[in-house]
């Protein structure tokens, strides 16, 4: 041996509390479970379902408690699925949906069921026949949200003895085959062209209506200009009346002679070279309009 060496005494003693240290570093390894937040383990002991363990640090028996399964919580997504379906109206169509959902309790999920994923894709594939099964294809076109509502509401009332929570549940697309969409494509066309001719009556009867409503109001205002005319005339022979009344028949002869006076200066008055015939009497108008005028100052 050389000096720098380390005499090991392998006693009996020694080689006892060397198992028994080993033993408990391994009873605390196999007694101690650290689970992620993303996970949740479930223990058995003996065969059976002993505890389900929450993320953290959690405490087991040694040797007779075994973490059996390992279940992710986070939501996961089945993958897109597309199953024909048959409307109450009796056309085909093609239905892509997404599900959504994450396991609640483990324990429910892994005793309950083998394949989560094919047990929840048919159990959707059913409900989606049977609602499409209710609906017109007009219906599922215009009320998809509905349609998703009802779909995930009885998914979840399907899966609840799983432990699995539906988060959701989604209609990607809804497909017609060929024969369908052009018969659609023609129904809309020909929606198209009636509301194009609706729209183009209700302009022309909406141009008569305003056209009638321009003339009835020349109209009214004609007849207001007449009826204003006709009442400025009454009134002017009602003044002329009131002085007839008033002053006697010479103011009736001035009137007269006035008009005289006031039609001979029109017929004088007209443009370029003219002759004027006047009665022989014409001077006279003037004469009797001055005398009355002047009497009437």
């Amino acid at each position: 041996m050389s000096g720098n060496d380390i005499p090991i005494d392998f006693s009996g003693g020694n080689i006892v509390w060397l198992l028994l240290a080993g033993f408990i570093i391994l009873c605390i390894l196999l007694g101690v479970r650290i689970v992620p937040q993303s996970e949740k383990y479930v223990v058995e002991r003996f065969g059976r379902l002993r505890a389900v363990l929450g993320p953290g640090i959690n405490l087991i028996v040694p040797f007779i408690d075994k973490v059996r399964h390992k279940i992710s919580i986070l939501e996961r997504q089945l993958p897109d699925a597309t199953q024909d379906a048959i409307t109450s109206d009796n056309v085909l169509v093609q239905v892509e949906t997404s599900v959504f959902y994450r396991i609640l309790e483990p324990e429910k999920t892994v005793y309950r069921i083998r394949d989560v994923d094919g047990a929840i894709a048919t159990t959707v594939a059913g409900i989606v026949r049977a609602e499409i099964g209710r609906m017109e294809l007009d219906e599922v076109q215009s009320n998809r949200s509905q349609l998703i509502g009802e779909i995930k509401k009885n998914v979840e009332d399907a899966v609840d003895d799983w432990g699995i929570e539906v988060t959701r549940a989604e209609i990607l697309d809804v497909n017609l085959d060929e024969a369908t969409r052009e018969a659609m494509l023609q129904q809309l066309n020909a929606e198209r062209a009636r509301r194009a001719l609706v729209t183009e009556a209700e302009g022309q009867r909406r141009a008569v209506e305003l056209q009638a409503d321009a003339e009835l109001y020349a109209a009214e205002q004609a007849a207001k200009a007449r009826r204003i005319t006709a009442d400025a005339e009454a009134y002017a022979t009602q003044v002329i009346a009131k002085a007839i009344q008033d002053n006697g028949i010479e103011a009736a002869q001035y009137q007269v002679a006035l008009k005289q006076v006031e039609a001979l200066t029109t017929v004088g008055s007209g443009e370029g070279k003219q002759t004027v015939l006047l009665p022989a009497n014409a001077l006279d108008a003037f004469t009797d309009a001055f005398k009355m005028l002047k009497g009437k100052a």
